[in-house]
């Protein structure tokens, strides 16, 4: 009987940004704006509420970029992200004993452009993005980390996260799920060596 792995995309598998082509001097002006000042926007995106498109158009507006311009930059980024191959080739081991399942909250940028260019399904059995389904893993105390190892018929207490999220992993720990905390000392490959010598 397999158990679950769970683990998180950004700040655990990868560590690139949006829009990182962009010039130093745009990319103040879009954390301004993005991180700063309009917050909101960024949880509505990643719960699917806008498109990338609707999001680079209010950049473009906004700071006087050429929105073609800044759309292809995006684009490319997102299909360039650098995810460790280690990590990967730890996953394609772990298969054999755990259902392996990429959890993210992220933008539909994600299942569009990054899922599809770096074949990130050739790794991991499932899928599940945030902006494809409106929910993210901390809506109702995290909720769905009990029905996902529910829906994949593995016990709460035989699944696994892999996130740099602290509230991610103390919503499954008191669920009875087990969190591998991602930090700059205990990395990713870190857990995952961990979990495939166990």
């Amino acid at each position: 009987m397999r158990s679950l792995l769970l683990v998180d995309f950004d700040g655990t598998l990868c560590f690139d940004r949006f829009w990182r082509s962009v010039s130093p001097e745009v990319m103040a002006q879009i954390q301004s704006l993005l991180f700063s000042a309009n917050r909101d926007l960024i949880r509505n995106w990643m719960r699917g509420q806008y498109s990338s498109e609707q999001v680079n158009r209010f950049i473009a507006d906004t700071t006087g970029v050429a929105y073609d311009d800044l759309w292809e930059m995006f684009v490319r980024d997102c299909e360039n992200m650098s995810v460790s191959p280690k990590a990967l080739a730890q996953v394609a081991l772990l298969r054999e004993r755990f259902h392996t399942v990429l959890l993210t909250d992220n933008m539909d940028c994600f299942t569009r452009f990054t899922v599809p260019k770096l074949q990130l399904n050739a790794y991991f059995d499932h899928i599940l993005n945030s902006a494809d389904h409106g929910k993210m893993k901390s809506d109702n105390d995290g909720e769905l980390f009990a029905k996902l190892a529910k829906k994949i018929g593995v016990s709460i207490d035989q699944t696994w996260l892999v996130d740099n999220s602290v509230s991610a992993c103390e919503h499954i720990t008191k669920q009875g799920g087990r969190a591998c905390l991602v930090t700059s000392e205990q990395t990713c490959e870190y857990w995952l060596d961990s979990l495939l010598l166990c």
